[in-house]
């Protein structure tokens, strides 16, 4: 008799990332406790082995330090990943700051001890449990900001996170469950008698992604019937063809505006410059692109860095009657000075005119 088949849709989704990687190299299961992140550790620890060629794979759980008893809590997630079979498996704890805001500084402190743990470990990637129900929160959060195509196209299948301005190979990301929904997870979970543990982070309705999780996706669905979620993630799928092939002309639209010299170090408050002409000339899907990515790179959160904040930034361009700064989120500003647009921290003098 064969898994049960949620069991088996996990294995199946594990099984095709893990085709998809080099042949060498460990396999790390980021791994909360959740649902999503625990039926996908115990899918990466029945299928490493049994790999053509096997793979070592290992497990890690990010202690935020967020909620009373987490340290005791991310002692059990290890002890549940190495139950599993993943070796090592071990727990990080972060420290989270402020910057950006709650969910940006929690996501970037875990991303930080993520891409830590996989360098020293040499691993090929790191599996994320996001699902499609993310995907399509994503979607809809994206369409709310009002950020563009690529907020659209929701999360990638797989990224790198490389610093700014590095040229090593940087660390792979990979998501084998965008495919599935979070009722599969659960039901694997239980399937292989496995209790997840629920954050009540993800019950608070003071963050955006749990009001589309428990009101704005279930109203939709009354409104307008069944099947909102996967035409979300579907629709997010579609748009993300588009928005790498213009991802991939405006980076190098961005190379030949920055000026050089600036805007290469590794450091995001050594601030970017622009040349104003170069950007003057692009379309204009191609240059806030470039304004964007400019803005990020200067230090601004991606999370939080929205169309009316780019908006802004291209009237330095394209609108340019000697106004004053624009301010980023994360403290980032952006001003224009003798034909170029300037990207740095809000605390650094700098001259508001020029043309």
């Amino acid at each position: 008799m064969g898994p049960d088949p949620a069991v088996a849709a996990v294995r199946v989704a594990v099984r095709r990332a893990l085709a998809g990687l080099p042949a060498d190299g460990m396999v790390i299961a980021a791994c909360s406790g959740g649902a999503d992140s625990l039926a996908l550790a115990a899918a990466l620890a029945f299928e490493a082995p049994r790999a053509r060629p096997a793979r070592p794979a290992g497990g890690v759980t990010i202690d935020h330090g967020l909620q009373e008893g987490s340290a005791a809590r991310a002692d059990k997630v290890v002890r549940v990943l190495a139950g599993l079979g993943l070796d090592p498996a071990g727990s990080v704890a972060v420290v989270v700051g402020d910057r950006g805001g709650p969910e940006n500084a929690a996501r970037e402190a875990r991303y930080a001890a993520l891409d830590e743990t996989a360098v020293r470990l040499r691993a090929a990637a790191v599996f994320l449990g996001h699902t499609r129900d993310d995907q399509a929160e994503t979607v809809l959060l994206g369409l709310a900001r009002g950020s563009g195509a690529r907020s659209l196209a929701g999360m990638p299948p797989s990224f790198v996170r490389r610093p700014p301005g590095s040229q090593d190979p940087g660390v792979r990301y990979v998501r084998p469950l965008l495919d599935l929904d979070r009722a599969t997870t659960r039901r694997a979970c239980r399937a292989m008698g496995l209790e997840p543990w629920d954050d009540p982070h993800n019950e608070d309705p003071a963050f955006a992604r749990v009001r589309v999780r428990h009101e704005a996706l279930p109203a939709l669905e009354k409104a307008l019937g069944p099947g909102i979620t996967e035409a979300l993630a579907r629709t997010g799928r579609m748009l993300r063809d588009d928005a790498d092939a213009l991802d991939e002309m405006a980076a190098r639209a961005y190379a030949d505006a920055l000026v050089q010299g600036e805007g290469e170090a590794e450091e995001p408050v050594a601030g970017v410059a622009l040349e104003v002409e170069r950007l003057a000339g692009l379309p204009r899907a191609l240059r806030t692109r470039v304004l964007r990515s400019a803005a990020i790179r200067a230090g601004s959160p991606p999370g939080t860095l929205a169309a009316v904040h780019v908006d802004e930034v291209d009237r330095l361009v394209t609108a340019w009657r000697g106004q004053r700064h624009v301010d980023l989120p994360g403290g980032v500003r952006a001003l224009r000075r003798y034909g170029r647009l300037l990207f740095g921290p809000a605390w650094a003098e700098r001259a508001d005119s020029g043309t």
